[in-house]
């Protein structure tokens, strides 16, 4: 990237002032403390999970509630907070969440070569945080997509510094916990990462197998949430999908022409996401727009989908705005957001029930910018061809910034 005094970039990773990293601490305190207000059992999604280590505990099956989605190993997961009171969970909750989004935010700067002392990571994450209404949603339900947001960049850090087994593992580790990423897998396919690809199968299919077998009912997953998921789930739970099979059909588009449409667009993102790993260009925005077009891609059909799945990607896709011809740097990325801008109402979709539709059309805008970006052949200036490093050796130590 370039980092001359006349160009954006150079501003974005110079180092910040003291001031903005005040409103940052601000920003989050205040979303973290507002759901510790607000929700004595920190958030409705994590109470979903603790109820279920509560019937595991109790000698039931967690699987008794369909909307309990997770593979085994969450069960145990969860018995720690099962345990703890409600007072303790209305704040740890909310905290460790943020702290996860943090967490993924610093390693998508560091994957990205950008200090982490620079105005694009506290202006970035403010951003983030009071910008994009997803990202408190996550927050305020204690979903634990959060751990995918954490673990997605991470895998790509660790595969960019050329230790694919550990990316592996980390990868397997989040299945385990939440199948979210299994997308990720065409990633170290593409990469011809076998080993690793083998560590993370390894890792959630031995976690689960043995958690399966302290569970009463061991094939819950495969018996219950299984063909629930495949159903498309409760008609309540199909109000708040954002996938275009979900949402068309509420348009009055038949059903099996929306499911249509949606594997067309699917299958049209995996090709795009492979032809921009095929383009080989150095620098780190190969690993992370193939992984940003593989996760939206499959979030397109996945059942199911919804709004704060977005915020695995967003941050990764953000973090390479310094480079010239990153999909942060296109209008259609920034455009996607105007439906998740916080407070703003839009006719006839004020209901809760219908903000479905304003999700789709982010998913569906940001693939898209995601898609093209891919497809399009590199220009010669671009800054993610400087430094001639290929995707996955080792980066030089340091807050090394490229420089072209």
């Amino acid at each position: 990237m370039s980092t001359g005094k006349d160009d954006i970039s150079g501003w974005l990773v110079r180092r910040s002032p003291w001031p903005p990293w005040l409103g940052l601490v601000a920003v989050l305190g205040a979303l973290a403390g507002h759901v510790a207000r607000a929700t004595p059992d920190g958030g409705m999604d994590n109470a979903i999970v603790v109820r279920a280590a509560h019937a595991w505990l109790a000698g039931r099956s967690p699987y008794d509630d369909p909307h309990f989605l997770y593979l085994p190993g969450a069960v145990l997961a969860a018995v720690p907070q099962a345990l703890l009171p409600p007072g303790a969970l209305r704040v740890l909750v909310p905290s460790a969440v943020v702290a996860l989004l943090v967490g993924g935010w610093v390693c998508a700067l560091r994957l990205h070569r950008v200090p982490l002392g620079s105005r694009l990571a506290v202006l970035g994450l403010t951003v983030l945080a009071a910008g994009f209404a997803p990202f408190g949603h996550l927050v305020r339900l204690g979903n634990w997509t959060a751990t995918a947001v954490l673990a997605l960049p991470l895998v790509l850090l660790l595969g960019s510094r050329g230790r694919w087994t550990a990316a592996g593992a980390v990868l397997g580790t989040a299945l385990a916990l939440k199948p979210l990423l299994a997308p990720l897998a065409l990633l170290f396919l593409f990469a011809g990462r076998w080993k690793a690809l083998a560590v993370a199968a390894a890792v959630p299919a031995l976690a689960s197998g043995v958690c399966a077998l302290l569970l009463p009912d061991p094939a819950g997953f495969f018996t219950r949430t299984l063909p629930f998921l495949l159903h498309g789930q409760d008609a309540f739970v199909r109000l708040y999908e954002a996938s275009p099979g979900a949402v068309l059909p509420r348009l009055g588009v038949p059903r099996f022409a929306a499911r249509t449409l949606a594997l067309g667009a699917c299958a049209a993102g995996l090709v795009a996401a492979y032809r921009r790993w095929t383009r080989a260009d150095p620098g780190p925005l190969r690993l992370s727009e193939t992984a940003a077009g593989l996760m939206l891609s499959v979030f397109l059909v996945s059942r199911p989908s919804y709004d704060h799945y977005l915020v695995v990607v967003v941050p990764v896709l953000l973090a390479g705005l310094p480079y010239g011809g990153s999909v942060a740097r296109g209008p259609w990325f920034w455009l996607a957001w105007v439906p998740q801008l916080p407070g703003l109402s839009w006719p006839y979709l004020e209901q809760v029930q219908r903000r479905a539709f304003r999700d789709a059309v982010t998913l569906c805008v940001l693939a898209a910018a995601v898609a093209v970006r891919s497809v399009r052949p590199a220009s010669g200036g671009e800054a993610d061809r400087a430094g001639n490093r290929e995707a996955g050796a080792a980066p030089p130590s340091g807050d090394h910034i490229y420089t072209g």
